[in-house]
């Protein structure tokens, strides 16, 4: 896959050549890359997952996690209908985002998108990060031919949530979950 670079300058983002201004905090001055997570990234995806004080996964990355977390990198880097995406900033990862495919019966089998894992570590938070991770997620999913669009967050993810609003999404459904007895 041929990378594709995404560069934070202060009051603007690069892309591909063009100048978008669209950037308020000007704070990031390094260059942040947006593309698909390799190996290596996987420690600061889980420490970026770890940053969440609001799902309480418990994510954390150690000598007897570290097998659980590259057999599920292995299996989603393998299907096809899956991307890892990450976002790094002078190698460090500031954001995950896990970008899914799926046909839809519906709508005359439309392929839908779907985000999810969506997060930015603490001390990235509110530096644009999301939102170039979010614009490169519908970049490929327009590449794909995905029609729609969907996310799932947490109802206690207010700030996500207005954060969402600001790039278009609507609060259409109300999702539901069960967790299964292993």
């Amino acid at each position: 896959m041929r990378r594709r670079e995404v560069v934070v300058r202060p009051a603007a983002v690069y892309r591909a050549g063009t100048l978008t201004p669209n950037m308020k905090d000007h704070s990031m001055s390094a260059t942040v890359i947006v593309e698909t997570a390799t190996l290596d990234d996987l420690p600061g995806m889980v420490d970026v997952l770890g940053d969440d004080d609001v799902g309480g996964h418990g994510d954390v990355w150690s000598e007897a996690t570290a097998p659980a977390y590259r057999a599920a990198f292995a299996e989603i880097s393998a299907d096809p209908n899956a991307e890892l995406i990450v976002a790094r900033e002078g190698g460090k990862v500031l954001g995950v985002l896990l970008l899914r495919f799926n046909r839809s019966i519906s709508d005359r089998g439309a392929l839908r998108a779907m985000l999810q894992s969506v997060f930015v570590g603490a001390a990235a938070r509110g530096k644009g990060v999301g939102r170039l991770m979010v614009a490169e997620a519908e970049r490929r999913a327009t590449l794909r031919g995905a029609d729609f669009v969907n996310l799932i967050s947490n109802k206690k993810r207010t700030d996500a949530h207005r954060f969402y609003r600001t790039l278009g999404y609507d609060q259409s459904h109300e999702g539901f979950k069960k967790k299964l007895s292993t």
